[in-house]
């Protein structure tokens, strides 16, 4: 029996400073990432205290040590580390007078010489005490920032953003006009960039505008790549086809009309490529109703397909007909690698999909294969499993089981009263346990539980209770009460939790939360969903910083942990799985990002990544 027949059959019964290992030998050339700076940060936390964290890069060599120095205005520099710092990366300055603005260099330090030095962002002379970095934004009246991304768009090895700015967004099951969605790209320190305006034809929502950015030509700069349509105009004030045209029917639906797929420059947001579409709508029926729901149900992601360089995927439908195309942006040339159909030979991968997607490397064979929801396509562009479980509204796949080996997917799902959440081998799709349960609309995987190697789950569902294990065991009477982001916070490598603006910590003995952060002033998106603009490592040491809009919608907020810890790991941007995550995190129902590796209690030391920071 096939993999993905047993997978189908199975279905329906249903605190240590680590030093990442050698890399791991999977076939095939290294994988091309950024080639990123130290990501320096200086938060003032109060009475003259500052705490500065950086990255370690998975390209830096064994034992490379820092050294940090505070500069205030114009003077010399003065070193706040004598030694060079070895086990951690982050220091806590002490005293500090903000008789000038003050900034912090940070220099490796390899075999006893000092490299280039990475500043952060200079702290004003009355510089508040406050753990996050203001961004100000250009948002244009009548709009709200919603869901945001990263990439390195000038190529200076550091992070800007790119944040969508929303009128009037619907759900496809809502009739209505929509206003016209922006994309805007600001430096950390609020330099406004471009805004490219995706206009009347892309109707507004989190099913219709998934935008990625990455560089997927490795120039060293990301580009932004998204669906068009006519009288989208580009960040040089140059209209996509007709700049007049209006294609919404009398209930707002944009049911005709051409669709475009453009590649845009990161710098400067000029449109370098735009291509069709793919699949053309065609008769809207077939996706499985008539008024325009399901044939407009997009998702995107990014993956090493070829295990060397970054492809993207733009899918289209998974309540019933689903299809998937990759394409490669290489030497100024946007071309198809690949379709997927499940209306051409693949009749059980119908109606498998989430309303988000994964990317990980399944099977080992150094490239990246899509996980989309209950069911898989490999890097080829074919098939490797269908579960039959069906569509669901959450997704997480990584390490979560470290005593197995592999990747194992946690899914929950809406149509199958007796497999509601499943926990499932990622390579042959076959479910390891599951739980009954209707209609189950939240889900979390993630290690909050030191008593019990690998992650922990839960979920939010009629009949569900408790957190379990790996084996599906109840390990806790209760649950959090959140069921919707991870993020890693506090010094430890457990998982704290994050909803909506708030931050806490799961206290597995009491079974209750802590509050580690709330976010005053701040606001979640994307209604009941409650998500922040972002999630990921962006600055700083491994652990993660969260992005949110201010209440009055006039700037983001990039905050970072001032806790210590006395971990030292690489730059989860370096892990490819981790990266392709924060890529695909603003598509549809936005889910956390996961690395590769298992990150937790009684973790063993990574694997160092298999990556190059070369470029084309």
């Amino acid at each position: 029996m096939s993999h993905a027949a047993a997978a189908l059959v199975a279905a329906v019964a249903c605190a240590l400073v680590l030093v990442p290992g050698r890399a791991a030998d999977p076939p095939g050339p290294a994988r091309r990432v950024e080639k990123l700076g130290r990501g320096v940060i200086a938060l003032h936390q109060g009475g003259g205290r500052v705490f500065v964290s950086w990255r370690l890069l998975a390209t830096d060599p064994d034992g490379v040590a820092f050294k940090v120095y505070r500069q205030v205005g114009d003077a010399a520099p003065v070193a706040l580390t004598p030694e060079p710092l070895t086990k951690v990366t982050h220091v806590t300055d002490t005293g500090v007078a903000f008789t000038a603005p003050v900034r912090y260099l940070v220099r490796a330090v390899t075999d006893g010489r000092e490299g280039d030095p990475a500043a952060s962002l200079p702290l004003p002379v009355d510089a508040p005490a406050r753990p996050y970095i203001a961004i100000p934004l250009r948002t244009p009246p009548g709009h709200t920032p919603g869901d945001a991304s990263v990439g390195d768009l000038d190529g200076d090895g550091e992070y800007e953003v790119v944040v969508k700015q929303e009128q009037r967004p619907r759900d496809n099951s809502q009739k209505g006009e929509t206003g016209e969605t922006k994309l805007e790209a600001y430096k950390l320190d609020g330099t406004f960039l471009w805004r490219i305006n995706l206009g009347r034809n892309v109707r507004e929502g989190a099913h219709y505008t998934q935008f990625l950015v990455f560089d997927l030509d490795g120039d060293g700069k990301a580009e932004v790549v998204c669906r068009t349509a006519d009288g989208t105009v580009d960040g040089a004030g140059v209209a996509i086809g007709d700049r007049d045209a209006n294609h919404r029917n009398a209930d707002g639906y944009v049911l005709t009309g051409p669709e475009f797929l453009t590649v845009f420059d990161g710098l400067t947001g000029r449109a370098l490529a735009t291509t069709d579409y793919l699949p053309p709508r065609g008769r809207v029926a077939d996706w499985g109703d008539a008024y325009g729901n399901r044939v407009d149900r997009f998702l995107a992601g990014v993956a090493y397909l070829d295990g060397e360089r970054p492809s993207v995927v733009f899918a289209r439908g998974y309540y019933t007909r689903t299809v998937l195309v990759a394409w490669d942006w290489r030497g100024g040339r946007l071309t198809r690698r690949w379709t997927f159909d499940s209306s051409d030979g693949n009749r059980e991968y119908a109606g498998q999909g989430d309303h988000s997607l994964s990317v990980a490397d399944v099977d080992g064979d150094g490239k990246d294969d899509i996980v989309y929801g209950a069911c898989t396509v490999g890097s080829d562009g074919r098939g490797l499993y269908s579960t039959g479980l069906g569509h669901g509204d959450a997704l997480h796949v990584s390490d979560l089981d470290p005593g197995r080996s592999g990747l194992e997917v946690f899914n929950i799902h809406e149509r199958k009263p007796a497999c509601g959440v499943s926990f499932r081998d990622a390579r042959t799709g076959r479910v390891i346990w599951s739980k009954p349960s209707a209609d189950v609309g939240r889900g979390l995987a993630a290690d909050i539980d030191p008593r019990h190697r690998g992650a922990e789950f839960w979920a939010s569902g009629p009949g569900l209770t408790g957190v379990w294990d790996v084996r599906g065991e109840p390990v806790s009477a209760k649950k959090p009460r959140s069921c919707n982001f991870a993020v890693w916070w506090d010094g430890d490598l457990l998982r704290e939790l994050l909803d909506r603006t708030t931050i806490t910590h799961w206290n597995w003995t009491t079974e209750s939360e802590t509050v580690l952060l709330v976010a005053v002033g701040c606001a979640s998106n994307n209604g009941s969903k409650a998500t922040p603009a972002l999630s990921a490592d962006v600055l700083g040491d491994w652990r993660e910083e969260v992005l949110f809009r201010t209440t009055d919608n006039t700037e983001l907020r990039l905050y970072s942990t001032a806790i210590p810890t006395d971990v030292r790991l690489p730059t989860l941007m370096h892990d490819p799985q981790y990266r392709a995550a924060v890529a695909w995190q603003n598509v549809g129902y936005n889910q956390p990002p996961h690395p590769s590796f298992f990150l937790g209690a009684g973790m063993d030391s990574p694997p160092r990544p298999r990556v190059t920071t070369g470029r084309d």
